[in-house]
């Protein structure tokens, strides 16, 4: 019997207030987890917990910046003592700026880098040694298409994410050994309310260039959804993917697969 179950186990979902991470938390939670997940500030944490509330999931946020370690250690205690073990981690919370690599500062370089691949590895510290000692865990890093392919004005975003396509193959070297699996999901193009203004139908009608871009681009000519999330995340949490380790399981509709429509 294939065990999709996730019942009594604690995940915690990093910048899980809303989005993509929202939406795997969700997934986790009728799956039969307990949700606990953090963000930057207590107003995204209370949104997230009235939104969880809204869709009748029980969640306990936590104000914690990712790139703080000191913060980071007292969270994951924290959650231990209130919560229990984290079995599920997924490192969610991610930013990007768009700036030609010519212009954008060393700052701002920095930062990316700082948020979406540093971050990953000091909650994935963090955690492993109560999945070690219990002799099971599930890491999941939220990669990227950018984890394989460049693109214009993304250049630390590319590279924070094809670390974390490194950082998930190397702890599932290190720790495969503990029964602790981790594995990468690389969501494509998303619709999402951040993303909506690409999707928004021109004065004549027509597609917006950057939506006609990526319909052209998707064998299956659509965007992504959040739900498009919720299984692969759900299996790579479960037991069904207890011999799946170190891989990047892509949900990007087949953009990776395909060159392209001849013009």
């Amino acid at each position: 019997m294939v065990n999709f179950s996730l019942e009594g186990k604690v995940a915690l979902v990093t910048g899980a207030s809303y989005g993509i991470g929202f939406a795997i938390a969700t997934a986790y939670a009728q799956a039969g987890a307990k949700i606990v997940f953090n963000d930057i500030n207590q107003d995204l944490v209370d949104k997230g917990v009235a939104a969880y509330k809204a869709e009748g999931v029980y969640a306990k946020g936590y104000v914690c910046d990712v790139t703080n370690e000191a913060q980071v250690n007292a969270m994951v205690a924290q959650i231990e003592n209130e919560v229990g073990v984290v079995d599920i981690l997924v490192n969610n919370a991610g930013i990007i700026k768009r700036t030609p690599m010519h212009e954008m500062s060393a700052a701002d370089f920095r930062q990316v880098i700082d948020i979406d691949l540093n971050g990953p590895f000091i909650v994935s510290k963090a955690v492993i040694p109560s999945m070690m000692k219990k002799g099971h865990g599930k890491i999941i890093n939220i990669c990227s298409m950018m984890s394989e392919l460049g693109r214009e004005t993304v250049s630390a975003y590319a590279a924070a994410k094809g670390g974390l396509k490194m950082l998930t193959r190397n702890i599932a070297s290190e720790y495969g050994e503990y029964n602790i699996q981790c594995n990468g999901i690389g969501p494509g193009y998303i619709a999402t309310p951040q993303t909506a203004p690409l999707r928004e139908r021109q004065a004549d009608g027509s597609r917006h260039p950057f939506d006609a871009f990526i319909v052209a681009k998707t064998p299956a000519g659509r965007w992504g959804t959040t739900d498009d999330l919720m299984g692969p995340a759900v299996f790579l949490a479960s037991d069904a993917s207890d011999f799946v380790n170190g891989h990047v399981l892509y949900v990007d509709g087949g953009i990776l697969a395909y060159i392209g429509k001849q013009p």
